[in-house]
């Protein structure tokens, strides 16, 4: 099981040491694939779900609480790599842009309820894949995995594409 406990001899750099661990629960082709289509409809309910909190006052926008879980979670990848933060900055707009326009489109009810009904689809996606595999999600060991599982796809991408980060 994926642990982050680091030996003096591990000389890894820690976002290489957090996609290792991640890697090590995520080696099944089926249970990889799964993540690639269940990770980011997950990702996307989240903001969706932080996009309804209402907001206090008249300070703020509907989406603010969305805005400031993005800016936390980019400042966490920050600290790991830049260039995977700038890429999930990207995918961080997009889904901001995506739940703007859905809201407009269909109101914080129907906002609602097509993003329980994505969340709890995703979910089952990846317990099957969990399944396939044969081990637990990352998640059940350390919840910090919940941030790296969007960051190790953005990485497999990043190898794609022969960039570095």
């Amino acid at each position: 099981m994926a642990t982050d406990t680091a030996t003096f001899s591990d000389k890894r750099r820690p976002i290489d040491r957090f996609l290792g661990n991640y890697a090590e629960d995520h080696r099944n082709p089926v249970n990889q694939v799964v993540h690639w289509i269940c990770v980011p409809p997950i990702v996307w309910t989240v903001v969706a779900f932080l996009w309804l909190v209402p907001v206090p006052g008249t300070w703020f926008q509907p989406g603010a609480w969305a805005g400031f879980a993005m800016v936390a979670a980019l400042a966490f990848y920050l600290r790991l790599s830049r260039p995977l933060a700038l890429a999930m900055l990207l995918v961080f707009v997009a889904l901001g842009a995506l739940t703007w326009w859905l809201h407009g489109v269909l109101g914080s009810r129907g906002l609602l309820w097509t993003a329980v009904a994505v969340f709890v689809l995703a979910w089952i996606g990846q317990f099957l894949g969990h399944q396939v595999e044969g081990r637990r999600p990352s998640f059940l060991t350390d919840l910090v995995y919940l941030l790296i599982g969007p960051l190790w796809l953005m990485s497999k991408l990043f190898r794609r594409l022969g960039w570095h980060y």
